[in-house]
């Protein structure tokens, strides 16, 4: 190194999780792992972490009170975005299994998504990508 360089130590390493609020978090924990190949890694105090494949998590929480209306562009986080590597099997298992759809499987700049719900009616996608982004 050279004299007088300065190394900069990157604090923030990225999301560790995203949590949800759910009316009954063991159920909504499950659909993930039923429907979407998650695991259950850790649980507490009614609150129950899943993770996927690539190590991202969700924390699935107990809810208070009533849930708003929520739209794809209301303000807020509108979406989790679930990577796939073969978007046709997925897509055939989502369907097999009665998963709701928001809409047809569409085409957008070489990238194949479609939207759905999960069983609290949170907006979730598809998403298989021509190029990882960079």
């Amino acid at each position: 190194m050279a004299s007088g360089s300065v190394t900069i130590r990157v604090m923030f390493q990225g999301l560790e999780h995203t949590a949800i609020a759910s009316p009954n978090p063991k159920v909504l924990a499950d659909w993930y792992a039923r429907h979407l190949q998650f695991r259950i890694n850790f649980e507490y105090d009614g609150n129950f972490f899943v993770r996927a494949a690539n190590g991202t998590m969700i924390e699935i929480i107990p809810s208070q009170g009533d849930r708003t209306p929520q739209a794809m562009r209301t303000p807020g986080i509108r979406h989790l975005a679930i990577a796939v590597d073969d978007f046709d099997r997925a897509l055939a298992a989502l369907r097999e299994q009665g998963v709701k759809l928001l809409g047809e499987p569409y085409e957008n700049q070489g990238n194949r998504l479609v939207f759905f719900e999960d069983a609290d009616g949170n907006i979730l996608h598809l998403i298989e990508r021509a190029q990882p982004l960079p």
